[in-house]
């Protein structure tokens, strides 16, 4: 592996935990504050809630400019494999951490197992072909 692709995937590895903690932070503001037609109510809504909200979008801006230095360092069809590392993530996450509503099932956690699989496929060391 070389630098270069080692900071590659520093920074793809980087833009995945910033996007996945964004969702779980965003799940949790919206299960504290009114529905996206209630404005008025926004007023009134919890300080706790609002700054996650915050943070939660600011976690997406900052995950995507290390997805941008990713795309710098790595080729495209790697790299784009390695953002479906945020839904075992999310799953995970929703289901441990209170307030966030998730749980985990066999059906589910197979489906996940599927993704990790199809990541590792994709980004296996391919070996060369033999001598002829």
């Amino acid at each position: 592996m070389t630098a270069r692709h080692g900071l590659g995937l520093a920074c793809a590895a980087c833009s995945v935990l910033l996007v996945s903690a964004a969702q779980l932070a965003m799940r949790w503001s919206m299960t504290r504050l009114p529905g996206l037609g209630a404005w008025p109510q926004w007023l009134a809504a919890p300080p706790s809630a609002l700054g996650m909200l915050v943070l939660g979008i600011c976690g997406y801006a900052v995950s995507l400019v290390c997805w941008m230095a990713a795309l710098n360092h790595l080729p495209l069809n790697r790299a784009y494999s390695l953002l479906a590392l945020s839904y075992p993530l999310v799953y995970v996450g929703a289901a441990l951490l209170p307030g966030l509503g998730g749980a985990l099932s066999p059906g589910r956690t197979c489906g996940v197992l599927l993704i990790l699989l199809g990541v590792l496929l994709v980004n296996a060391r391919r070996s060369p072909p033999p001598a002829s």
